[in-house]
């Protein structure tokens, strides 16, 4: 079999994608994702805890890390070892630690072309386009010894995008780049992306900088893929517990349904009644998740403390165990009988004088409430 990089392509296929993939390593299974691809003009954001297996994803899609198990393909055609090198150069590969040459920028940029036979004036032109477009084209006769972390990061990018990858993987590639820079370089990165667009794939163990680039997030955990689907899908309805608990769902309060009423359900729950919009029927067991920003607090007890107008159907009283600093806000823990956790400003928190131990009313919308069934 020949590898066509020419290949027609169908636009619902995966530019590249893995099947059955399992990784091995001690003889222990650390990556099994059954199925997992990028299209053309999309950016896939891999996303889980530390040690999930993103990392060993990317790699294995880049060839670097050889599965047990499963394929990789490209534009529907098989990578084998013998076509691995074909694959390679048809993707850019962005690290953490930007790993540049011990020589100038212009030359770290230009180092990928010249391996693929592209000099003179037409490797220049394109390598100063390159830096120009990340904001380091000032920089380009500067020794890479020499750089900020973050310019050290837009040069490693640079030489990748100079390269036109057909895909391009990103490995926690702001991870090394100081606060200061950090989020400047998102948002430049996320342009790029938008001008050029190109299947990519990024991993980050940040929800922001999924947020904020991916068209799709995959969440995994434990070596598992256990959600995909857009970043606004994962973050509002997160398909188990875990994912629930790795997104900032602070609030997750077993129950059991036990009434419905055009689609909305009534929830049992240890600190009293929830209600929510449901597609579960009578008496399944199910998991109330509930995100802190959703939550408004209310002193109890204080008759001089005018009710806010709100169409929040839910009303849980409790007492405050715990106020944490989070920001802007403080992040309010209450024991409802089961633990609920709000964000409150912090001149909201000061204007009511919130203090551990105090009664509370917790409210919430029942549209605010995302259920997931529970098999026990």
């Amino acid at each position: 079999m020949t590898f066509d990089p020419d290949a027609a392509e169908d636009a619902t296929r995966p530019v590249l994608e893995a099947r059955d993939l399992v990784v091995r390593r001690g003889g222990r299974e650390v990556l099994s994702i059954a199925k997992f691809g990028v299209s053309r003009h999309g950016t896939v954001a891999v996303v889980g805890p530390n040690g999930a297996g993103k990392s060993t994803l990317l790699l294995a899609l880049a060839l670097l890390v050889g599965p047990q198990e499963g394929s990789v393909l490209l534009k529907g055609q098989l990578v084998t070892p013998r076509l691995a090198l074909h694959l390679r150069r048809r993707i850019g590969l962005v690290l953490a630690a930007p790993m540049l040459l011990d020589t100038t920028v212009r030359r770290n940029v230009a180092a990928g072309l010249r391996f693929r036979g592209i000099g003179g004036r037409q490797a220049d032109v394109r390598v100063d386009e390159w830096l120009d477009r990340l904001g380091v084209l000032a920089l380009r006769d500067r020794s890479a010894r020499e750089l900020s972390s973050g310019e050290a990061q837009r040069v490693s990018l640079a030489r990748a995008f100079v390269l036109e990858p057909e895909v391009l993987l990103l490995d926690e590639p702001f991870a090394s780049v100081d606060a200061a820079a950090r989020s400047q370089l998102i948002d430049d990165t996320g342009r790029l992306l938008r001008e050029t667009p190109r299947a990519t794939v990024l991993v980050t163990h940040d929800l922001d900088e999924a947020g904020r680039l991916g068209t799709r997030m995959s969440v995994i955990i434990n070596g598992r893929l256990r959600q995909d689907a857009p970043p606004e899908v994962v973050l509002s309805e997160p398909c188990d517990e875990d994912v629930a608990a790795f997104v900032g769902v602070q609030t997750r309060l077993p129950g059991r349904i036990t009434s419905i009423d055009d689609g909305l359900a009534v929830v049992e729950v240890g600190g009293g009644r929830i209600e929510a919009i449901s597609a579960f029927g009578i008496g399944q067991q199910v998991m109330c998740c509930l995100r802190p920003e959703d939550v408004t607090l209310r002193l109890s007890g204080q008759s001089s403390q005018p009710m806010p107008t709100t169409s929040a159907r839910n009303r849980l009283s409790g007492v405050i165990t715990k106020i944490v600093g989070k920001g802007p806000f403080v992040q309010v823990s209450v024991d409802c009988g089961a633990k609920v956790v709000a964000d409150v400003t912090k001149a909201s928190a000061n204007e009511m004088g919130l203090r551990e131990g105090d009664l509370v009313e917790a409210t919430f919308k029942a549209t605010a409430v995302h259920l997931i069934g529970l098999t026990l």
